[in-house]
């Protein structure tokens, strides 16, 4: 499995940096960093937990020990979803769970009164409907396996058995009710277990070592290039800067350098094994290259060709050197030759006539030309576009800069939906999308048209384009690699395992630096954090309970919105502004619940 791999070369990194290796065998399940990071739904390359609906179940269930994680891993799954509020109200308020029958508490307390696993099928049909444990596991299997026949086969004796126990009959009528259900969702707690074990352990790394942890993931990615951009994003969120490769630190993988990513040889186009051994060797002999020069001089030609050295000029490998990329590329074939004479006549024995000495005072022309000497490296650089370009060409992706960050808040203002985003938008929406366009295809159709498929990305996402004729002919400039664009068009869900946009219009996108520091300024006017969710009620219908009862939903639906209450009163208006404890995501299970609770004493409410 990919997760267990992204473990090991987490571990192999931390000690590396380090010199200790964490044992995963040992480690403590009770982490509270661990803990506090998922209930915040911080869980972007966790296993099992990286989808949007997991990280939001994460907050509203606000786990605190491994027995909420596995229950989790159960509960995300069509047909129980619908049990995560119940789950996670018992969790916030465990005197707010309900047991039907008593002899149902010790099975069900640990998942706070809901039927998850098929191991509770099994005890519950042991203990209230007397089967043996045979029988039971019979009854497990047949959930298991979706086997409508074999359950219908079981249900009398089970129903007969409940009723010599004296088990009521609404409660029989729910057990059984609930294991036809369960045949759509049931999951064993042995696998859940295991999961929720791995998805801990990766949770444990990521909050304990962020940088070591982020650079297994983005490793772990580097031959299927469109996560690449997505998690090296997501490690600069967190405030971890990514660091291009270096010919005087980097070895074959990535490595953190005071809580840095910094990227490995191995990751530049054409630099091969034999090529970083070769490097890594020079250096431990004689020390850190001091230039483009003395890199040529000392590492084997035949390992390391012109090719590959262009690739680590231009991926920034040499900027400890203090070189400029440009000026490096002008002396390269120079530096090449020179660097192959010094090794040949290495190898015969033969130097210069200075490198002889001679004479006592070490101020002599001796001294002065016992090294070769070597024209200045010229200082001009390449412009921001160019080097982002060659960084591009050499490593795939953008590592100094990137060119849609000069622009973010420009294209926001301009957009109406971020990539990252589109999967939520309804099949056939028109939207308007920006980005960087980082893969080409074009095609003729079975017609003879022309047509081409784009990736479009952006800081958070990514998405296919489908451009048809009449817009590739409009449009052409627009589709060229690494041009920044906006486009309007259709949302296309068709295919389940992507979404595409299919385009009508696009443009390139090139704002003015005074429309680029017009839209920053905009932005740092919007309030941070969404607006208050208000409600207004009727306090004189109310009964006396109601907010507590309020206060236990506000907290199965943890977010950032703050909640005020606005009550009318028999001695006039009320406004009660709830606490950081009680802040709520918007969203219609919220809205359901409140229906519920409030019924007609809710007058409104409203997000303002």
């Amino acid at each position: 499995m990919r997760n267990l791999d992204v473990i090991e070369d987490a571990l192999d990194i931390i000690e590396r940096s380090t010199g200790t290796r964490p044992d995963m065998t040992t480690l403590p399940l009770d982490d509270a960093k661990t803990y506090e990071m998922m209930a915040r739904g911080d869980s972007v390359g966790v296993f099992q937990f990286e989808s949007e609906g997991m990280r939001e179940s994460l907050k509203k269930v606000r786990p605190t020990e491994l027995e909420d994680l596995i229950a989790l891993n159960a509960l995300y799954r069509p047909g129980a979803m619908d049990q995560i509020p119940t789950y996670a109200r018992g969790k916030r308020n465990p005197d707010a769970i309900s047991y039907p029958d008593e002899r149902l508490r010790p099975i069900l307390e640990s998942t706070k009164g809901v039927i998850l696993y098929q191991e509770q099928a099994m005890q519950i049909a042991k203990q209230l409907a007397g089967f043996s444990g045979a029988k039971a596991d019979d009854l497990r299997k047949a959930i298991g396996k979706k086997n409508r026949e074999a359950m219908a086969k079981l249900k009398p004796e089970f129903i007969e058995g409940c009723r010599r126990s004296g088990t009521s009959e609404q409660v029989i009528e729910w057990l059984w009710a609930t294991n036809e259900k369960s045949a759509d969702y049931s999951f064993n707690k042995s696998h859940a277990a295991c999961y929720a074990l791995i998805a801990y352990r990766t949770a444990w790394l990521k909050a304990n070592f962020p940088a070591e942890y982020m650079a297994a993931l983005i490793s772990s990615v580097m031959d299927t290039k469109d996560k690449v951009p997505f998690f090296v994003a997501q490690a600069e969120q967190m405030g971890i800067e990514i660091l291009p490769p270096d010919v005087n630190e980097s070895d074959h993988d990535f490595m953190v350098v005071d809580g840095n990513i910094r990227f490995g040889l191995d990751a530049v186009k054409g630099v091969g094994y034999a090529a970083v051994e070769s490097i890594k060797r020079a250096r431990e002999e004689d020390g850190p290259f001091t230039s483009i020069w003395d890199f040529c001089e000392r590492v084997d030609g035949k390992s390391v060709n012109k090719k590959s050295i262009e690739a680590l000029i231009k991926c920034g490998a040499f900027e400890s050197t203090g070189a400029s990329r440009k000026g490096m590329l002008e002396v390269l074939e120079t530096a090449q030759a020179a660097g192959q004479k010094a090794q040949q006549d290495a190898l015969i024995g033969q130097g210069s006539i200075f490198d002889l000495g001679g004479g006592t005072d070490g101020g002599g022309a001796a001294a002065a030309f016992a090294a070769p000497t070597h024209p200045p490296i010229p200082a001009e650089e390449f412009d921001q576009n160019e080097l982002l370009a060659a960084e591009k060409e050499s490593i795939g992706l953008f590592i100094s800069a990137h060119p849609l960050k000069t622009v973010r808040e420009a294209m926001r203002a301009k957009v109406d939906c971020s990539l990252a985003d589109l999967s939520e938008r309804k099949d056939g929406e028109w939207v308007t999308v920006g980005g960087i366009i980082t893969q080409t295809k074009r095609l003729r159709t079975k017609r003879g048209d022309h047509m081409m498929f784009a990736t479009l990305d952006d800081l958070e996402g990514q998405v296919e384009l489908l451009i048809f004729g009449r817009t590739l002919a409009a449009s052409e400039e627009a589709f060229e690699m690494d041009a920044v664009i906006t486009l309007r068009g259709r949302v296309d869900h068709k295919d389940a395992s992507k979404t595409t946009v299919v385009v009508q219009e696009a443009e390139i996108f090139a704002p003015s630096e005074e429309e680029i520091e017009k839209a920053k300024e905009e932005a740092a006017k919007i309030p941070v954090g969404p607006p208050p969710v208000r409600l207004r009620l009727d306090a004189t219908v109310l009964r006396a309970s109601v907010i507590e009862e309020l206060k236990s939903v506000f907290e199965t639906f943890p977010g950032e919105s703050t909640v005020v209450l606005e009550m009318h009163t028999s001695n006039g208006p009320r406004v009660l502004r709830l606490g950081p404890s009680y802040r709520v995501a918007r969203n219609a299970a919220l809205q359901a619940e409140l229906d519920h609770l409030l019924g007609s004493a809710m007058m409104e409410t409203a997000a303002a």
